[in-house]
């Protein structure tokens, strides 16, 4: 059994700061043992390889010996402790390495222990947004919207399926044959899914959704170029009116950072409470309660959903009720609480337009189980949802806020909408979108509700059009 097997069955290294603790209950990391690999190629390359291969095995197992106090000493500790071990045994194996390749194998060595490791320092590079690894030989990163091969590699299946190991056994989760995917989450807040064989053709496939560790602001979001002065006031407003607001987008698109910067207009003196899958809102303000929700165990008991806390919240006395995304069931929960007194309430979902927003909220609505007709719940929509949000990501990569358009109400069996905002491209130069959301000249119907909120925003904002 490795070190890095020892580590993990023990417990994890021991210390708060270390990867892979933080989540609830234990779980025993499955035992994967760490065997030389056989690498076909170029003979001397392979040589070489192996030789590098064989070396980290047998420093790893060497060290077993003498790390039983492991579990009382910090990272840091843990780390110099590595160090000198790793020198002494390189000593003893009378090994010849240039300084780069020393290093090289000690940090690989520290990587497995106390982190992640091949993608630990992708993981460790704020520049990097998320990390895909698509089988042992396949890892690839997002930086600024463009996706692109990484420099690094595992060894193979069971050197991926040991960092996903450390990954879920401190949340008392596992995969494996009978349950071969799994979402989860690391302790800096960074989402992870994993999908296994027999799923995961390829091989086992981790991918991450990186936290950040530092909230962007709507000033961000400006200088980004993902919204203008004029938008940001805009939206600024009508949270602070208490409209309820939709961010709709696809996959990718910085939906929950859009919703992040909007909770963020909430007064400081509300409750919030917020309701999520993976917690990854950042919220500022002092009154926050978060609720995560929960997935059923081994046994297949002890699911607690999204419905389920939406449900529950409304029992907690909220000001605003912030749904990191509605998927299912509880958008229909999620339209019942905003037509009945709880407004401000924000939320996103999956949709490539405005429009088609209405459409997924329909259909996820009857995925409540209730038996209502299809006019009850656009009844329902236009009477709960003011305005929607539409965040694209761009084919240059870059996330822009593309669409603003309000509901208005129902004429016959339909819902009216009104575009108050619209994304216009003006050219496409040096790989760049280059354009800007303007307004359309239409004024939103709810501009009473910002008046009565003491929001006066100036006419220019919308254009050259009249109230109506």
């Amino acid at each position: 059994m490795s070190l890095l097997e020892r580590i993990n069955t023990k417990g994890g290294g021991g210390s708060a700061e270390q990867p892979g603790q933080g989540g609830q209950g234990g779980g025993e990391v499955q035992r994967r043992p760490v065997v030389p690999q056989q690498r076909p190629g170029d003979p001397n390359r392979g040589k070489a390889e192996g030789t590098q291969a064989d070396l980290k095995v047998r420093v790893q197992n060497k060290l077993l010996a003498e790390m039983d106090q492991l579990d009382k000493q910090r990272p840091n500790e843990i780390r110099s402790h590595i160090e000198e071990l790793f020198n002494a045994i390189l000593a003893e194996e009378s090994m010849v390495l240039s300084r780069s390749e020393r290093q090289r194998l000690f940090e690989a060595i520290v990587a497995d222990i106390l982190g992640f490791g091949p993608i630990q320092p992708l993981l460790a590079d704020d520049t990097i947004t998320e990390v895909m690894v698509n089988g042992p030989k396949n890892v690839f990163v997002e930086r600024k919207g463009n996706v692109a091969r990484a420099p690094v590699a595992f060894d193979d299946d069971d050197h991926v399926l040991r960092v996903i190991d450390r990954i879920v056994a401190p949340l008392g989760r596992r995969v494996d044959e009978s349950s071969p995917y799994v979402d989860a989450r690391l302790p800096d807040g960074s989402r992870v899914n994993i999908v296994i064989r027999p799923l995961a053709l390829n091989g086992p496939t981790i991918t991450i959704r990186k936290f950040s560790k530092q909230p962007l602001t709507y000033q961000d979001l400006i200088r980004f170029g993902s919204m203008t002065p004029e938008i940001a006031e805009f939206l600024r407003g009508s949270v602070i009116a208490a409209l309820n607001l939709i961010v709709s987008g696809g996959t990718g698109s910085g939906k929950t950072t859009l919703l992040n910067v909007l909770s963020g207009f909430i007064p400081g003196h509300e409750r919030i409470i917020t309701v999520e899958n993976a917690a990854e809102l950042q919220l500022q303000q002092e009154h926050v309660v978060t609720l995560e929700s929960r997935p059923a165990n081994i046994e297949g008991k002890g699911e607690i959903t999204i419905q389920d806390l939406v449900v529950n919240c409304l029992r907690m006395r909220p000001d605003r009720i912030v749904v990191g995304e509605c998927r299912s069931g509880e958008a229909l929960d999620m339209l019942q609480a905003m037509n009945t007194g709880h407004d401000g309430s924000l939320t996103t979902l999956h949709a490539n337009s405005p429009r088609d927003s209405i459409s997924r909220l329909e259909v996820m609505c009857l995925m409540a189980g209730m038996d209502l007709p299809v006019r009850a719940i656009r009844e329902q929509i236009a009477g709960a949802v003011d305005m929607i949000v539409q965040q694209s990501r761009m084919r240059d990569g870059s996330r822009k806020i593309t669409q603003i358009s309000e509901v208005q109400g129902m004429e016959g069996d339909m819902i009216t909408m009104s575009d108050l905002f619209e994304f216009e491209q003006i050219g496409f130069e040096a790989g760049k979108i280059i354009g800007r959301i303007r307004a359309t000249g239409l004024r939103p119907k709810f501009m009473d509700r910002l008046e009565d909120a003491g929001i006066v925003l100036p006419p220019q904002i919308f254009g050259t059009g009249q109230r109506r």
